[in-house]
C-alpha cells in the first residue's frame, strides 16, 4: 500500500512541502538508511512546475549581446554561386553577414565523417540548409533579414532526390552497405528458404519522427579573456560541442568551455545536431568579440535539423508449421539525408536489434543508408533499435495470420532460449534472458486470453467499429555501439559543513539523471538527499565525456559518481577509526550519522573533524563498462553489456469509416533491474511508450514531392500525442529482476527500451483491420498508422475479397 512518508520529507531533499509517496518496502528501506530504490521526486520538479527552472534562454544576457539567425536555402539541390552581402548588411540592425568563407577553421560539424558543412560551401544539399549567418542587434531583426535572403542568392537549381527508395535504386549511399550474416554452414540460408514448408516475402514502410523537444536548439557564446569562449548550449554532448567549436575556430579545446545545466528535452536531437548552432554562435562571437545568442524558432528547427531515420524494408522469411522461423533475409534501407551524421551507428544498432526477442537460426540482414536531399537524419531515442525490431514483429504477425494461429503462440515459439537457441545473429550469447517469464506474468496480469475472446466477440457483433489486441515483447541491448564511448567521469566535493556537490559528465534533459546520481552519492555517504546537489555539466570539470545517450546515463555516471563518493567515504572511515578507535571496515554511515566504536557522530561533525585534520574531502571517479567489444567490419562481438526486457499488451478500437484509432487500454511490464528510483523509471517507461505510439500512429512527416519542402514543420501540421491520446486504462509495473551484471545497484537502463513497447499498439491496429476481412486476412498497413493509412489498409483487404 502506498503511504505518505511525510516525516522523512526533509531527509529526502524536498526544498518545499511536497509529499513523498512510497510503498511499504520503500518506506522501510528509507528508514534503514537506503537512498536508492526510493521514489524520490525529480530534483528540479518544484522548479519545473513553478516555471523557475532556468534554461539557456533564461540566462540574463550580458551587455552588448548580439543575436544571430540562419538564412536557409530556398532549394533542395543546386549550386550557390554568390550571396549579395551588401543588400543584407543594409537591412535594419544587421551587424554582420557571415558565410562559409568567414569560418577560420574547418567548415564542418559532422560527428564521425567530415561531410557536413556548417554553412553551405557552394553545393546546396537540402531545402532549409543554412547558407549564411546573420548577426543583428535584436533577434527579430536577425530573423527578418534571414527570411529575406532569397533575392540575395544567385543559385543554379538541380533536381533533388527525395526518397530512400529512389536513392537505393540509384545506388547512392552515404556509407558503404553493411551486412550481418550468420549461417550454420555456407549456403544454409538459401537452403532454408528453399526447403521451408512456408515462406513469406514483402515490403514495409516506416516513417521518421521529429524529436519535438520543448526547448528548441539554442547556443549562447560569450568571449572570455585571452582568446577563449564560454558557450552555454542545449546539448546532450558538451565535449563534442567543445571539439567542434575548437575545430571551426582553428583553436585548441582548452580555449572553449561548454556548459549545460539542463535541456528542455533532447531525445537524441541534441546529441550531434546541436553542433551546427554551437559553432555558428561561437564563430560570430569570436569574430565580433561580443556575446552572440542563436535560438531557433520551431519552424526553423524543423526545417534545419534531422530526426529519426525513416526506413524501408524488403524481406523473405521461411518458417515451419508452428510458425518457427528457419531462415530470414532482409534489407533495411534508411533515409540518411544529405550527410552521414550518426547514420552508420544507427544502422548498426538496427541490424543488431532486428532479432528483438527471437532466435533466428539462419539470417542475412543488409543495411543501406540512402543519400537524399533532405535534412540529415540523426539520433532519436532508441537509435535505430526500434526500426530494426519493428520489422520482426511485423513478420511474426504475418506468419501467425498465414498459419491461422494466435500471434502470441507464434512469438513464444520463436523466443530465445536459456540454455540453447540463445546466440544472437551478431554472435553474442544471451546470458540474462527472462523474456518468457516476463511475458507469462504480463499475460496473467492483463487477462490477455480473456480479452482476446472478448475482442473477437465484439467484432462479430459490430460492423463499423472493430477492436484489436496484441502483446509484443522487448529485448534491448544496453551500451554504446562504439566500445570506447562506454566511459564516464565524476567529481564529488564534500564541504566542511557536510554538504556535497557532484559534477558528472552526463546531461540532464528531464529524464532524472541528476536525481539518480544524487541518490547514488547520498546512499554511498549515508546522508539525506537534501545534502547532495548536482551542478551543471561543464567541460572544464569533466573532460572527454560521452554523449548522454544509448540509455547509459545512469549506468556510466552513477558508477563514476559512486566511485568518487566511496573514495571519500573510505578516507572518512580511516580517519574515524584512527581518531575514535576500531577498524575502518566497521565504521557505518547511515541516516546522516556515522557510527564508530560505539560512538555516534553526525556526518557533518565527522567531516569538520576530518577537514581540520587535513583529510582530502574531494575525489574524482571513473567508470568504464567491462566486457563490451565489437568487430565493426564483421559486425560481431559483444556490443551490449546486458539486455533490458519488457512486454506490453494493447487494445485498440478503430472506426472503419473514418480510419480513426483510439487506444483503449495498455498493460506494461518492464524490466528496470533493481530500480534506482521506481517513480522516475515508471515515468520514463510510460513516456517512452506514448512517444513511440505517436511515432507509429500520428506523427507523419510529409515533404513536397518535387521541391523538397518539409510541409509538416509546426504543431499545426505535425501531430504529437497529447493527454487525450493516452489510454484511460494504463497499467504499468516493474518486473522484479535484479541485473545479473554488477551495474549501479543492479539497476537497468530505462531510456530507450520502452520505445519498443508501443509496437503492441501498431500490431493491435493491424489486428482490428484484419477483423474487417475474412480468415487469414493480412492487411497492408504502413506506419505511421494515420487514419489515411488505416483506410488504405482496409481497402487493401477489400481489393482481395471475393
Amino acid at each position: 500500500m502506498n503511504q505518505d512518508f511525510s516525516p522523512d520529507r526533509a531527509a529526502c531533499g524536498f526544498a518545499r512541502d511536497i509529499p513523498l509517496v512510497l510503498d511499504a518496502g520503500e518506506a522501510a528501506a528509507l528508514r534503514a538508511g537506503a537512498r536508492v530504490g526510493i521514489s524520490a521526486a525529480h530534483e528540479s520538479a518544484h522548479l519545473h512546475v513553478a516555471g523557475a527552472a532556468p534554461y539557456v534562454d533564461d540566462v540574463p544576457e550580458a551587455a552588448g549581446t548580439l543575436h544571430a539567425a540562419l538564412a536557409p536555402s530556398p532549394v533542395a539541390s543546386g549550386v550557390l554561386r554568390s550571396i549579395d552581402r551588401a543588400a543584407l548588411l543594409a537591412m535594419p540592425g544587421v551587424v554582420a553577414v557571415l558565410t562559409a568563407a568567414d569560418i577560420p577553421g574547418a567548415n564542418d560539424c559532422g560527428p564521425v565523417i567530415h561531410d557536413d558543412p556548417i554553412l553551405a560551401d557552394g553545393t546546396l544539399r537540402y531545402r532549409g540548409q543554412p547558407v549564411a549567418l546573420i548577426v543583428a542587434t535584436a533577434r527579430d531583426l536577425a530573423r527578418l533579414a534571414a527570411a529575406r535572403i532569397g533575392p540575395c542568392l544567385d543559385i543554379e537549381p538541380a533536381t533533388p532526390v527525395l526518397t530512400a527508395r529512389e536513392a537505393y535504386a540509384r545506388g547512392d549511399a552515404l556509407l558503404p552497405p553493411a551486412s550481418l550474416i550468420r549461417e550454420s554452414a555456407p549456403g544454409a540460408l538459401t537452403a532454408a528458404l528453399a526447403a521451408a514448408p512456408h515462406r513469406l516475402g514483402g515490403q514495409f514502410s516506416l516513417g521518421g519522427q521529429e524529436q519535438f523537444y520543448l526547448e528548441g536548439q539554442i547556443a549562447y557564446a560569450l568571449p572570455t579573456e585571452n582568446q577563449g569562449l564560454r558557450v552555454l548550449c542545449s546539448t546532450q554532448h558538451p565535449s563534442e560541442m567543445q571539439h567542434l567549436i575548437a575545430h571551426a575556430l582553428g583553436w585548441r579545446s582548452h580555449q572553449v568551455l561548454v556548459e549545460c545545466r539542463r535541456m528542455g528535452g533532447g531525445f537524441g536531437g541534441k546529441e550531434s545536431q546541436s553542433g551546427l548552432f554551437a559553432c555558428c554562435a561561437s564563430i560570430a562571437a569570436a569574430r565580433l568579440g561580443r556575446p552572440v545568442k542563436l535560438r531557433l524558432d520551431r519552424d526553423d528547427d524543423f526545417i534545419m535539423t534531422g530526426r529519426r531515420h525513416p526506413f524501408e524494408y524488403d524481406y523473405d522469411v521461411a518458417f515451419d508449421d508452428d510458425g518457427r522461423i528457419t531462415g530470414i533475409e532482409a534489407t533495411l534501407i534508411a533515409n540518411g539525408g544529405h550527410s552521414a551524421d550518426l547514420s552508420g551507428a544507427v544502422m548498426t544498432r538496427a541490424l543488431c536489434h532486428l532479432d528483438n526477442a527471437y532466435y533466428l537460426p539462419e539470417v542475412a540482414i543488409n543495411g543501406f543508408v540512402a543519400r537524399t536531399n533532405t535534412q540529415s537524419n540523426t539520433a532519436f531515442r532508441g537509435f535505430g533499435g526500434p526500426q530494426g525490431a519493428l520489422l520482426i514483429e511485423i513478420v511474426m504477425d504475418r506468419i501467425a495470420r498465414h498459419l491461422g494461429r494466435d500471434p502470441l503462440a507464434v512469438r513464444r515459439a520463436n523466443f530465445y532460449g536459456v540454455a540453447s537457441r540463445n546466440v544472437t545473429p551478431y554472435r553474442q550469447t544471451i546470458e540474462d534472458n527472462v523474456v518468457a517469464a516476463l511475458v507469462d506474468e504480463l499475460v496473467a496480469q492483463a487477462d490477455y486470453q480473456g480479452r482476446v475472446a472478448a475482442v473477437a466477440a465484439f467484432n462479430r457483433s459490430n460492423s463499423v467499429l472493430k477492436k484489436g489486441i496484441a502483446l509484443t515483447p522487448v529485448k534491448f541491448g544496453i551500451s554504446f555501439n562504439v566500445p570506447h564511448l562506454n566511459q564516464a567521469g565524476a567529481l564529488v566535493h564534500v564541504y566542511a559543513d557536510g554538504s556535497v556537490l557532484v559534477n558528472h559528465g552526463g546531461t540532464e534533459m528531464g529524464q532524472g539523471l541528476n536525481t539518480k546520481v544524487a541518490q547514488v552519492v547520498a546512499d554511498a555517504l549515508g546522508i539525506g538527499f537534501a545534502a547532495v546537489r548536482c551542478s551543471a555539466t561543464d567541460t572544464s570539470k569533466i573532460a572527454n565525456t560521452s554523449a548522454t545517450a544509448a540509455s547509459t546515463g545512469a549506468d556510466l555516471n552513477g558508477m563514476a559518481a559512486r566511485d568518487a563518493a566511496m573514495t571519500i567515504r573510505n578516507r572518512l572511515a580511516d580517519f574515524a577509526a584512527a581518531r575514535h578507535g576500531g577498524e575502518a571496515a566497521d565504521v557505518q554511515f547511515a541516516n546522516d550519522v556515522v557510527r564508530v566504536s560505539g560512538i555516534a557522530l553526525a556526518f557533518a561533525t565527522l567531516v569538520r573533524q576530518a577537514y581540520e585534520a587535513r583529510v582530502q574531502l574531494w575525489s574524482d571517479g571513473f567508470y568504464a563498462t567491462p566486457k563490451v567489444h565489437w568487430n565493426p567490419k564483421g559486425l560481431h562481438g559483444r556490443p551490449f553489456y546486458y539486455f533490458a526486457y519488457g512486454a506490453a499488451a494493447s487494445e485498440v478500437i478503430i472506426d472503419t469509416l473514418t480510419g480513426e484509432v483510439s487506444l483503449l487500454r495498455a498493460d506494461i511490464l518492464h524490466d528496470a533491474g533493481r530500480s534506482l528510483n521506481p517513480a522516475i523509471d515508471i515515468g520514463q517507461i510510460e513516456g517512452g511508450f506514448i512517444q513511440s505510439m505517436g511515432w507509429l500512429t500520428t506523427e507523419e512527416l510529409v515533404w513536397h514531392a518535387t521541391d523538397g519542402r518539409l510541409l509538416t514543420h509546426a504543431p499545426s501540421t505535425y501531430k504529437i500525442p497529447t493527454a487525450n491520446d493516452c489510454p484511460a486504462a494504463l497499467h504499468t509495473r516493474l518486473f522484479d529482476n535484479p541485473n545479473t551484471e554488477p551495474t549501479i545497484h543492479r539497476s537497468k537502463a530505462v531510456g530507450e527500451p520502452p520505445m519498443l513497447l508501443a509496437f503492441s499498439v501498431l500490431l493491435a491496429i493491424r489486428d482490428a483491420i484484419a477483423a474487417t476481412g475474412g480468415p487469414g486476412a493480412d492487411p497492408d498497413l504502413r506506419a505511421p498508422a494515420t487514419p489515411e493509412a488505416v483506410l488504405d489498409a482496409i481497402a487493401s483487404l477489400d481489393a482481395i475479397r471475393p
